[in-house]
């Protein structure tokens, strides 16, 4: 139930983004985004897992790769370091400062939406979630402190490993016990989904 809730979410989410774009107002966007980033420091990434129109299209094309059996391209070395977010977040606010002085309008939005959807046809929507998306690195930034978010019961999970390669993000390590790294959490529930032993929960 919840998981089509989910869908109706993303749906109705990604019809106002077409909406705005093609009335020209794409702008109000950041207004949802700026919403996100505010629940986010409560209840994790739920923008990422419910709301962004990119992961919903992006969601959409990884489900056509698996049942078509086509495979993705490793991530390359050099766009997995941890600091290339950040200098990126950090290019994307210089270019939005820029607009902000100058008044040029830049399709800064469709550009992002269509670098996430093309590079997710060759390559793990990790890349585009961990590594590459400005907004993504905004919200890990303000989620890491939130409240509410997945988690998995050490005590009830079997190490299986089926959460780690249903997580799109990349965001489950393994220690002693597969865990959840929060602020990397796009709260999608598929880690959920694919948990056999009830494990994973939202709290």
């Amino acid at each position: 139930m919840t998981t089509a809730w989910r869908r109706v979410i993303q749906m109705a989410f990604l019809s106002l983004f077409v909406a705005l774009l093609v009335t020209g107002k794409i702008q109000l966007w950041i207004g949802v985004f700026v919403l996100g980033v505010l629940t986010s420091l409560f209840w994790s990434r739920l923008y990422c897992g419910w709301i962004c129109p990119i992961n919903t299209v992006m969601d959409g094309i990884t489900l056509v790769k698996q049942k078509s059996h086509i495979k993705s391209f490793k991530i390359p070395r050099w766009l997995s370091k941890p600091w290339l977010p950040l200098v990126i977040l950090l290019l994307f606010l210089l270019v939005f400062i820029f607009v902000l002085v100058t008044g040029q309008k830049l399709p800064i939005l469709p550009l992002l939406f269509a670098g996430g959807v093309i590079l997710t046809f060759f390559f793990p929507a990790e890349l585009w979630h961990r590594f590459l998306c400005p907004y993504g690195t905004i919200l890990s930034l303000s989620g890491m402190k939130a409240r509410y978010a997945m988690a998995i019961d050490p005590e009830q999970c079997n190490n299986c490993g089926a959460c780690q390669k249903a997580c799109p993000a990349g965001a489950i390590k393994k220690q002693s016990k597969h865990q959840i790294v929060k602020h990397h959490c796009l709260v999608c529930l598929k880690c959920q989904q694919s948990c056999h032993q009830n494990a994973v929960r939202y709290h």
